[in-house]
């Protein structure tokens, strides 16, 4: 649902920031809103500087979403969970993790950061008041109670009550808000069960996602239909994630125990790094034609896919004595592996089942030790999961 059609903007420590294209509605929608507050809080100002703080509070706005993310990816890195890449769209902003937690304690650490960085945001603001003297005036400001004495008041204040709302509304303990999964990892580590965790939050999603439909409803009645849209739209798309949550989590209970290794073929035609681009073209893709090859070490660890676009490109470009080692990116071959350890279920969410459709399976050493494609893992699931008429 999310990365798949996102615009690329940069990289932060290597990981991608990209944006629905929902999200440039939602901004410019923002700005227009945020003019005319600001409009209002700074009486006597011109409607270029109310314009200019509406355009930095959005941006800063935004700003404090990607933080809160990045302290979702930044912990989860610490927990050996890679980070795919950060998308910001129409409801705020989701880090696409490489794989779900393993363990209560990592489920804790990674849905816990996120607020954390939003409370440190606020604590700034209060800080930054605070210097300015005006502290007696931030939430006054926010709140409209009392004109702006500046600029800075105004953003700064409006800035530390929106992440105010932004935490209090990711601690609910409603699946698949931040609160959600603190509370998933408490009902896991409890009950010592992963699936029953996830229900029990996910639970708590629907029931949350359907009470803001029904506030989203009521908001309409009374005339405020932009308001009331919005809650019933977010009410649905929670309960809506909470209800996939319980139902996967029924699923991957049928397939709790079986591992990669317990589906994967051990067979595999590989082609050592140090062959050449001509060498690999004749005697591997001309031969068995297919579209690629796993690339190892006079070890035997895992480097990386060679596709035949990219052996193809290579021989056209006048360069057939490459060694095919120079063309493997570690980071895609990372990207393209699983351990033999890991559970069957991690397969469901790799990246490289859609992009080549198999997965490199790698042992603790990165040896390759087999591939598990998409009808493999079709059939493995198949098997492990009840059939009911």
């Amino acid at each position: 649902m999310f990365g798949e059609r996102s615009i690329p903007l940069f990289r932060i420590s290597g990981i991608r920031i990209g944006a629905n294209p929902s999200w440039f509605i939602f901004l410019f929608l923002m700005i227009y809103y945020l003019s005319g507050y600001f409009g209002d809080v700074l009486v006597g100002s011109s409607n270029t500087l109310s314009f200019a703080v509406a355009i930095a509070a959005t941006l800063l706005f935004f700003a404090s979403l990607l933080l809160h993310e990045l302290g979702h990816a930044m912990a989860a890195r610490r927990q050996g969970i890679a980070t795919e890449g950060i998308d910001l769209w129409l409801f705020g902003g989701v880090a696409k993790l490489s794989r779900d937690s393993r363990t209560p304690g990592e489920e804790f650490k990674v849905a816990a950061a996120g607020p954390a960085v939003t409370a440190v945001i606020v604590l700034i603001c209060i800080a930054i008041a605070a210097v300015a003297s005006q502290t007696s005036q931030l939430v006054d400001t926010a709140q409209m109670n009392i004109i702006a004495s500046s600029p800075l008041t105004a953003l700064v204040g409006w800035l530390a009550l929106i992440n105010v709302a932004l935490l209090l509304f990711n601690l609910v303990p409603a699946f698949p808000l931040d609160g959600g999964r603190i509370a998933r990892s408490i009902a896991w580590k409890v009950t010592g069960q992963r699936g029953k965790g996830t229900r029990f939050a996910g639970y708590l999603g629907q029931l949350f996602g359907g009470v803001m439909i029904l506030l989203g409803v009521l908001a309409v009645g009374r005339g405020d239909i932009v308001s009331g849209i919005w809650f019933a739209v977010l009410g649905w798309f929670l309960a809506s994630a909470a209800r996939g949550a319980v139902a996967s989590s029924r699923f991957t209970d049928e397939i709790d125990g079986i591992t990669v290794s317990d589906v994967m073929d051990g067979e595999l035609v590989t082609i050592p790094d140090f062959t050449t681009v001509i060498d690999a073209d004749e005697q591997y893709f001309a031969r068995y034609s297919w579209p690629w090859f796993a690339v190892v070490d006079p070890l035997g660890r895992f480097e990386g896919v060679l596709t035949a676009a990219r052996v193809d490109d290579e021989i056209k470009a006048g360069r057939p004595a490459t060694k095919v080692g120079e063309l493997i990116d570690p980071a895609s071959g990372a990207a393209s592996a699983v351990r033999s350890d890991a559970p069957l279920e991690s397969l469901l969410t790799a990246d490289a089942l859609r992009q080549i459709g198999a997965v490199i399976v790698v042992d603790g050493d990165s040896r390759l030790c087999g591939v598990v494609t998409e009808q493999q893992l079709a059939r493995a699931l198949a098997a492990a999961t009840p059939q009911h008429s």
